[in-house]
């Protein structure tokens, strides 16, 4: 239902305005010195009216040549030594001056906006939206990992947040390409429990959700990002995710949202929160699979519901992540990347055993895709 949704979807954008709200645009960086000036200069120079944006570079662990650069472009730089975005983007925010800016816009280090990103920010913010999410997408399928993982941004793009904004829900955030008003975000981190949470942006969607406020998926705000290349990276990037996901459905058991209206709001990111990574289901299917074979084999009845039951599941799971997956997507390139898949399923089940409960260092993802003279 969700992903015929979100392909029936329909919305009549807030009309262009020229009055331009006043934009902190903050960029979380830990160590990522070979390719933050590429995407801060891409920043300072984003087709937004000069003097109604700032860029931040909040540098944790920065080499000096580096944030030496940053400030001669012009590029204001916070230095930090956080180890962890969500203590960094609480001490950008802490940082802001009072009523200068009216919107507060988080990238990733490796974010690039696209043209027109910050106005169409901008006019669904003059139209009272609070919360935005721009259309995060992939800027990089230089191996068949990176290409099935831009696959699997695009599927959660349409599931969880075109999909969920057609039926009347929140989006979901990316992490990143995320527009908030200043004073709601900063209220947001006032709540010190995000300060040690692994995926700051599921507390950010569970905060949104105590206050009410739906997060606004904005389909043609583009912002690339980049994808992981490699299996090590894969793995360690999903064991924070998993950790973080973990972390979050324990949330919802807390003292602090006893008092939440229990609507259908509530209990869809409930659900959100509760289903497995797709990789890790298609283990689970791979493996009712052969077992299913087994049974044939055998005559060894021992499944329930019957097999017919698990396999019409797995139809209609495929068919959803087939409606999912945009048009351009279908190509032999990918059809070769999946070749890449049972390697990947690999990689998941190990980050699944690699989860710790209450882990306080940063698993950080090192990026190093520069090529953008190729998109």
């Amino acid at each position: 239902m969700v992903a015929i949704a979100g392909m029936m979807h329909q919305e009549e954008a807030p009309p262009e305005t020229d009055k331009f709200a006043s934009f902190a645009i903050l960029i979380p960086s830990y160590r990522d010195d070979h390719i933050i000036v590429q995407t801060a200069s891409e920043a300072l120079n984003h087709n937004y009216p000069a003097g109604f944006f700032d860029v931040t570079v909040i540098a944790d662990s920065l080499l000096p040549q580096t944030v030496a650069i940053l400030r001669k472009m012009g590029i204001k730089v916070l230095e930090v030594s956080a180890h962890m975005k969500a203590k960094s983007v609480h001490a950008a925010l802490q940082s802001l001056p009072n009523g200068k800016y009216d919107v507060v816009m988080i990238l990733d280090a490796d974010n690039i906006m696209k043209s027109g990103c910050l106005r169409l920010v901008n006019n669904y913010y003059q139209a009272g939206y609070l919360a935005m999410q721009c259309h995060r997408t992939a800027k990089n399928d230089q191996t068949s990992i990176a290409l099935l993982d831009a696959i699997s941004e695009e599927i959660n793009n349409h599931l969880f947040r075109l999909g969920q904004q057609s039926l009347g829900f929140s989006a979901a955030p990316s992490g990143s390409g995320m527009a908030f008003e200043t004073k709601l975000i900063q209220s947001i981190f006032t709540w010190k429990p995000i300060l040690d949470n692994p995926g700051e942006d599921r507390e950010i969607d569970m905060q949104l959700l105590k206050r009410g406020i739906k997060l606004h998926y904005i389909p043609d705000a583009w912002v690339l990002d980049e994808k992981v290349a490699s299996h090590d990276v894969f793995e360690k990037q999903r064991v924070r995710w998993m950790e973080a996901q973990w972390y979050q459905v324990r949330r919802f058991m807390e003292p602090d949202m006893k008092g939440i209206r229990k609507d259908a709001q509530y209990y869809n990111k409930l659900i959100q929160n509760l289903l497995l990574p797709r990789s890790l289901y298609l283990v689970v299917f791979s493996a009712i699979v052969f077992l299913v074979i087994i049974r044939y084999l055998t005559g060894w009845a021992f499944f329930f519901p019957l097999p017919g039951w698990w396999l019409s599941l797995l139809l209609f799971f495929m068919l959803t992540l087939a409606i999912a997956i945009p048009s351009r997507y279908y190509s032999l390139q990918t059809g070769k990347a999946l070749v890449s898949l049972p390697m990947l399923m690999v990689t998941m089940i190990k980050a699944l055993l690699r989860i710790r409960k209450g882990r306080k260092e940063f698993l950080h993802t090192p990026k190093s895709y520069t090529g953008m003279n190729d998109q």
